[in-house]
């Protein structure tokens, strides 16, 4: 399960685990309000019963005798014990207890008080005023409940009055003993009238009290522990980044299991990703670092060696200037580098600036063709314009012109003597692009070699000293896929050793010019022309 999923998980798992806890709370405390409730009811009914047992006390003469019985046999009613008389019901005709004259009067000395007083048979022998001014449905109900309630264990709640009023019904036997006997009486049933607004802001503001630190407590526990649990891999990331300190610890990799789908093991796999382009990037700038020592090294040991000798006394005027013009050499070597260098350095930080405007590309490979004939005619090679359709590109022209000319003289450098180069200009309407193509047939590149031809510093031609005919500093090309990319277009190469090479350039076209920039002042031309003049002379090849 995911980092999200799991911390879901165990926040409702404890949101659950606080409800049910508050809810046993308040359960707990709605028991022990209502124990309140049942203490209250049970003093007011034996606060009855000792009213009751007062008049019992009162009266003289008690008759132990079964009072209805003799109703039964002469149908006249009786004084009994001077709680109750017996009498007949108007409606049904059956005998029913009725309360004395003082049993009422001091039962009446309650005015406020719900309650009722049971015979043995079961039968109200006397109901509070406010229980009698109830509508004979609540009453029915309050009786049936009455009657079935299990005395000073068992509790009801009725709802009288339209559910307006709610009753805590509790019953009391008559006599617990024979020290409080109270004959014919069996039950006293207290009603104490109780409502949400009484009952439960009590319970929930005790319950918050009680539980609500309780809780608190426990979740800060739970969170801690869960957070814990859930940052432990994000420590562990953590000590792995800072193991890696500089570039020689490029090579160390996070753990991860792909298959968890986890966040964190996405997050390890992004940052193994970072540091897989961090350690390609610092080898990149190691060897770049290590290949520009050695370019500049040699030049360096042969003007250094050129300078002592024209300097030392025994030598001659000749071999001064001999030592003279190979330092000279050496010299514009070196300038040559840092201006490649220059280049690709301000590309790479992307403050080189491509001046676009709409160039034909007609004219500019013809003249490339033509300067490519004269450099071919010295080395032997014939050059052949193939294909020539014109098309327009948005570019630099003083760039484009570089580009085209690194790569014949690339060819024409590549190519032995007797063989050919070849130009062609190819447009392709329906993609609107054009392709430029250079085919030579010189020495070739190697399968294993093609993808590194566009790298910086490299050199197929590794057997050879870079001092030879074909040396040169690796970097040509590298400048040729920059522009091609400036441009908005792609370079790429086909080669088989010994059979030559071909080289494509595929640029977009354009036939819209009205949102073209002025074209670069006259200054800023030459200095390009200068630089694109510095980069025919030293054109690098990766052959």
């Amino acid at each position: 399960m995911s980092t999200r999923g799991r911390l879901a998980a165990t926040y409702v798992a404890l949101l659950l685990a606080t409800l049910v806890v508050f809810a046993v709370a308040i359960t707990v405390m709605r028991d022990s309000q209502a124990s309140t409730f049942d203490v209250s009811a049970l003093r007011q009914a034996a606060a009855i019963k000792t009213i009751i047992r007062q008049v019992q006390a009162d009266t003289l003469g008690c008759e132990v005798e079964n009072q209805l019985e003799a109703l039964k046999e002469r149908g006249v009613a009786r004084r009994g014990c001077r709680l109750m008389v017996v009498g007949l019901d108007s409606t049904t005709g059956q005998p029913v207890a009725l309360p004395t004259k003082d049993l009422v009067k001091a039962l009446d000395s309650l005015p406020n008080a719900y309650f009722l007083v049971f015979t043995t048979q079961n039968q109200v022998l006397y109901a509070s005023r406010p229980m009698g001014d109830l509508p004979l449905k609540d009453q029915d109900a309050i009786h049936r409940v009455a009657v079935h309630l299990a005395t000073r264990v068992e509790d009801a709640r009725v709802r009288v009055r339209h559910d307006t009023l709610t009753l805590f019904i509790i019953a009391d036997t008559g006599s617990t003993s024979d020290k409080d006997f109270i004959p014919n009486i069996s039950r006293v049933v207290v009603g104490l009238p109780v409502s949400a607004a009484d009952l439960v802001p009590s319970v929930v503001s005790s319950s918050v009290i009680v539980v609500a630190p309780l809780i608190f407590l426990l979740s800060i526990i739970a969170a801690y522990a869960v957070v814990g649990g859930t940052f432990r891999p994000v420590d562990h990331l953590i000590n792995e980044v800072e193991a890696i300190t500089d570039g020689r610890s490029l090579h160390r990799r996070l753990p991860t299991d792909p298959a968890s789908g986890d966040e964190l093991v996405r997050l390890a796999l992004t940052l193994n990703a970072m540091l897989t382009r961090l350690e390609t990037s610092f080898a990149a700038l190691r060897r770049f670092t290590a290949d520009a020592s050695h370019e500049l090294k040699t030049p360096l040991t042969v003007l250094r060696a050129d300078v002592e000798r024209a300097m030392h006394p025994s030598t001659n005027r000749a071999e001064r200037m001999i030592a003279l013009e190979e330092s000279l050499q050496e010299t514009a070597r070196m300038s040559d580098l840092v201006d490649s260098l220059l280049t690709l350095a301000r590309a790479d930080e992307g403050r080189f600036d491509i001046y676009r405007q709409p160039v034909e590309l007609e004219p500019l490979v013809r003249e490339v063709y033509e300067t490519a004939v004269i450099l071919g005619e010295d080395a032997g090679l014939s050059l052949a314009l193939r294909t020539l359709e014109n098309a327009v590109v948005m570019g630099d022209r003083t760039r484009l012109r570089q580009l085209l000319l690194n790569l014949v003289t690339n060819a024409i450098k590549y190519t032995p003597r007797g063989g050919s180069v070849e130009l062609a200009v190819v447009r392709r309407p329906a993609e609107e692009e054009v392709a430029i193509t250079v085919r030579d047939t010189g020495i070739g590149i190697s399968t294993s070699d093609l993808p590194h031809v566009f790298d910086r510093f490299w050199r197929a031609d590794r057997a050879r000293s870079r001092a030879s005919e074909r040396g040169g500093f690796g970097l040509g090309l590298a400048i040729s896929q920059w522009i091609v990319q400036a441009h908005g277009g792609t370079i790429s190469v086909q080669s088989r050793l010994g059979r030559g090479s071909i080289f494509t350039i595929v640029l977009p076209t354009s036939i819209d010019a009205s949102s073209t920039p002025e074209p670069p002042s006259n200054a800023a031309n030459t200095t390009n022309a200068a630089s694109a003049t510095n980069a025919v002379e030293v054109s690098e090849s990766a052959e």
